[in-house]
């Protein structure tokens, strides 16, 4: 059956919405539980290994065209694997053994901050001005009201686990932007597949230079439930509904997603865990929803029907 075909309703999409910010936003409390029984690049490395073969196969029979061709499409590959799988979840699984999955969460929030930012700075048809470089302010603002570096001590390992969950968010930003000028009509579920895949041989290969080994690995139900979790929930399903939803309602409105995922996290951290999301935190989240807001202000008046009225302004 045709995922996009389930999602063409305005109540469907909601309903969409809200099941992928669920299945995202749970997917940092389910890393912080899984972090106490995986080296934390091969825990990423074979959520990946194992959801990519599996989003490879499902875009094998959803599109029937799998396999890159030519320049482009191998270096969009290489760019997804590098950035937004490799590099983005190998930090992000470090910096969560030094903070919960909820302020990790709200840091990451800050990616379609850096992505319009990146995009003006990078790509020919963007452009860099006060808005934009007020939004970006607002949401670095609001990384370093989580990380709070005066409270908390410059060489505290809460500021060192928001630095790493700011990088990943750096990198995965940064490889959104260059994906752009690389799209092809190459099925974006194959694209995605082959980015898991590559992406997660590069984390085994972090892995093994950081000396972590498989022998680490502590297999009970907690263990195999937050892997299987993250593998074929938050990972191979959270994806299609991801691909569906992109085409029906564009780039900038499912960036929101990302900003419902916190409130998940802080929920989850809280039932599940019994950590508390703390008041900088929530200030920090205001900031960087504030932010992405000014940085995306046309899209989203666009999208509401008040396009005109803005740009008079």
């Amino acid at each position: 059956m045709n995922l996009r075909s389930l999602i063409s309703t305005p109540e469907s999409i909601v309903a969409a919405f809200v099941l992928l910010a669920t299945l995202w936003g749970t997917s940092f409390v389910a890393i912080e539980a899984g972090l106490h029984y995986f080296p934390p690049l091969l825990f990423a490395g074979v959520r990946y290994a194992i959801a990519g073969a599996v989003v490879l196969g499902l875009a094998a029979v959803m599109s029937g065209r799998t396999v890159p061709r030519g320049r482009d499409e191998w270096l969009g590959v290489a760019v997804a694997g590098a950035f937004v799988i490799a590099a983005y979840h190998g930090l992000l699984y470090v910096a969560e053994l030094h903070i919960t999955g909820a302020v990790a969460a709200v840091v990451v929030s800050l990616a379609p901050v850096l992505t319009a930012t990146f995009a003006a700075l990078l790509l020919p048809n963007e452009r860099l001005g006060p808005f934009e470089i007020g939004g970006f302010a607002l949401g670095i603002l609001g990384v370093i009201v989580i990380a709070d570096p005066m409270e908390a001590g410059l060489g505290s390992a809460a500021l060192f686990g928001v630095g790493l969950a700011f990088a990943g968010a750096v990198a995965f930003s940064l490889g959104a932007v260059l994906l752009r000028p690389l799209r092809t009509d190459l099925p974006i579920a194959a694209l995605q597949g082959w980015a898991m895949v590559s992406g997660a041989g590069m984390l085994f290969v972090g892995a093994a230079v950081l000396g972590e080994s498989p022998a680490a690995i502590v297999w009970n139900a907690t263990s195999v439930a937050s892997l299987s979790y993250l593998t074929l929930l938050s990972g191979v399903v959270a994806f299609l509904i991801y691909f569906a939803l992109l085409d029906e309602v564009g780039p900038a409105q499912l960036h929101l997603v990302g900003y419902a995922e916190p409130v998940v996290a802080a929920v989850g951290s809280w039932v599940l865990l019994g950590s508390l999301i703390d008041a900088e935190a929530m200030v920090g989240f205001v900031a960087i929803l504030a932010g992405f807001l000014v940085l995306e202000r046309h899209e989203i008046a666009a999208y509401v029907g008040v396009e005109d009225a803005l740009r008079a302004r």
